[in-house]
């Protein structure tokens, strides 16, 4: 019985490593790997007002992140983020930082749906409504001092 059952644990073992791979033979990322680069590119981005990042602040965490398959080769990215404060006058800035950073640096065809965290903000359903509004932030990028903020929010550490 015990050689049964530990040949059926190897076969289970196979299988599950097998299933991670692709039809080439090379290992298909996870959803949480994928969301986790997600996090590793938005946490870095530092907050306008402070010296601090977004993850620093807790503006930013892990479980901010949620992925969505829509096909094979493309993802809907949700990120709900928490301002420091209930009247952070920069929460839409927050927000377009993180829009911009995620569309020059992610390397897999996404959308991408940026929130306030529900009852973080005092006025999140009209700041939900900017930072998605595709017009909007291409206005707010034509502004050269609101651009400049932003470059300075998103570069990296070391630029």
């Amino acid at each position: 019985m015990e050689i049964v059952s530990s040949l059926v644990s190897s076969v289970v073992t196979t299988v599950f490593q097998l299933s991670r791979l692709g039809r080439n033979g090379m290992r298909v990322r996870t959803m949480d790997e994928k969301a986790l680069d997600v996090y590793d590119v938005i946490r870095s981005i530092r907050d306008p007002e402070k010296p601090n990042t977004l993850e620093e602040l807790d503006v930013v965490t892990e479980e901010c992140v949620e992925l969505k398959e829509l096909s094979e080769d493309e993802y809907l990215i949700i990120i709900k983020f928490s301002p420091t404060v209930p009247h952070c006058s920069l929460a839409t800035l927050i927000g377009l930082c993180i829009q911009v950073k995620l569309q020059r640096c992610l390397p897999f065809k996404h959308k991408l749906e940026i929130y306030i965290s529900e009852g973080t903000h005092s006025i999140e359903e009209d700041i939900n409504k900017q930072i998605n509004d595709k017009e909007r932030i291409a206005a707010a990028m034509e502004n050269p001092n609101l651009r400049e903020i932003v470059e300075q929010c998103v570069a990296e550490p070391d630029d």
